[in-house]
């Protein structure tokens, strides 16, 4: 739609369904789940606040009715019809090089002067024995369920995992996490991974980190996973199990070679930093890029390299102030660099300071206390990196990623002023914290008690 706005002519080959993982597999149906997920917890903890509601009563065929209402609602924006009235011939057809200037979309031949390759990615199975065999769930076809599982193992603590895991809990499935390193959530700050794990196993989640699963096998209406780790092995015994250990890009059947475009050996598409591939006039956007597997980098991916593509601009991609939300409960948001990298490239000179929920005045009235802020700064003052964790996590990060992308400082979030009392107020807070260990030191007070004494005698005497 981008390239159509702009006056080009633009083929849009898409041999599944318009709309795309975010739409159909992802982002939407996800936080659907886990908004009817969420429900059910807030009615559970109810008396914390004096409402005794008791246990909620959970119809999941209804949830994911729910699921897929969201999706249906949602659709008609990346409808094929919606495509073609802004401009863009959709065929619905498989897209293959057949060499330099030339695609076949399923028999039908076409040229072209430039072309953006998005085909995404889908789930990868890491090669456990069996597990291809006991036909597992996946962020694909987890959406499909209309009976809630009994027992549910999750294989993956990342993003994926963590929520999945999360969401059918609070459901009422019985779920055990497993994670082969220690500790989930690996590109987040460490105390992010451990209260993460705290407040899922708070809810029943059976987190098991440093386990890996070895092998699998389905047998009827039951699957058993073995499981090895320290302590050593253990079968675990569930009705589903559901894999969240990563995505592959989707490359292999485009006929890339034909035009020559590179890809490493996980199959992502090798672009430059202003997203052309190795190949003459072939860019590459989103997840088949392997950068960041964010809708909305996908997003920032096709402006660039729609412009790049079609008028030979030179605009780069840029990630620093890219966030990043993992949607569990407490939510976890971050954007730029985590306080190790900034420790890494700075040593003891990297400014970082945070605020605990717990202190915040609206969290203690929500009865929300599970959470934080910090703020990464570099030896003077620039912001360079954020970490939210608690309710609307998600919302409260946009500041901070718009403050690093116009190069301010940790400063510069404490004298803006915010809504009182809101979520938002924590990184403000921890902003504040910095400010007073920045000011308020025994050498400031040194230089100005001297001026605050000369200028009350100017007051006494009448002089100011």
């Amino acid at each position: 739609m981008v390239a159509a706005g702009a006056g080009a002519r633009v083929t849009l080959a898409e041999s599944v369904r318009t709309g795309g993982d975010c739409l159909w597999t992802g982002c939407v149906p996800s936080k659907s789940l886990i908004a009817a997920a969420e429900m059910a917890q807030r009615i559970r903890e109810s008396g914390r606040l004096g409402i005794d509601a008791g246990e909620p009563r959970v119809d999941f065929e209804r949830v994911m009715a729910h699921v897929d209402a969201a999706r249906a609602r949602i659709a008609p924006h990346d409808s094929p019809e919606r495509l073609r009235a802004e401009g863009v011939e959709v065929i619905e057809a498989a897209a293959r090089f057949c060499g330099p200037g030339r695609i076949d979309l399923g028999g039908r031949g076409l040229t072209y002067r430039t072309a953006i390759i998005a085909t995404g990615s889908r789930p990868a199975l890491p090669p456990i024995e069996g597990l291809a065999e006991a036909h597992p769930l996946t962020s694909d076809n987890v959406w499909d369920l209309r009976e809630l599982p009994r027992n549910l193992v999750v294989l993956g603590g990342g993003p994926i995992g963590c929520e999945l895991g999360q969401a059918f809990a609070r459901l009422g499935s019985e779920v055990t996490l497993i994670e082969a390193s220690d500790r989930l959530l690996p590109r987040e700050e460490p105390e992010v991974a451990a209260l993460v794990a705290d407040r899922l196993r708070a809810e029943n989640v059976d987190v098991r980190l440093g386990a890996a699963a070895t092998a699998v096998r389905a047998g009827g209406e039951t699957t058993e996973v073995e499981v090895e780790s320290a302590t050593g092995k253990q079968s675990i015994t569930c009705d589903r199990l559901l894999v969240a250990t990563g995505r592959r890009p989707t490359t292999s059947r485009l006929g890339l070679n034909a035009v020559g475009v590179e890809t490493t050996e996980s199959g992502a598409v090798v672009v430059n930093s202003r997203l052309r591939t190795t190949a003459p006039r072939v860019y590459a956007a989103g997840d088949v890029t392997a950068a960041y597997p964010f809708t909305h980098v996908a997003a920032y991916h096709a402006r660039v390299a729609s412009l790049n593509a079609l008028f030979g601009l030179r605009n780069r991609v840029d990630y620093r102030a890219v966030p990043r939300v993992t949607f569990t409960d407490p939510e976890v948001a971050s954007v730029g660099m985590s306080e190790l990298q900034a420790r890494d490239r700075w040593g003891a000179r990297a400014r970082t300071v945070g605020h605990d929920l717990a202190n915040l005045d609206r969290a203690i009235a929500a009865d929300r206390l599970h959470g934080f802020a910090k703020l990464v700064g570099d030896p003077h003052g620039k912001l360079v990196g954020a970490t939210v964790v608690g309710p609307a996590a998600g919302e409260s990060i946009a500041e901070l990623s718009a403050r690093i992308a116009a190069g301010d400082g940790i400063g510069s979030v404490s004298t803006a002023v915010h809504a009182y009392p809101t979520f938002t107020e924590s990184a403000a807070r921890a902003a504040d914290d910095y400010q007073r260990e920045r000011y308020a030191t025994p050498r400031v007070r040194a230089l100005t008690r001297p001026l605050l004494a000369v200028l009350r005698l100017l007051d006494r005497s009448g002089r100011r």
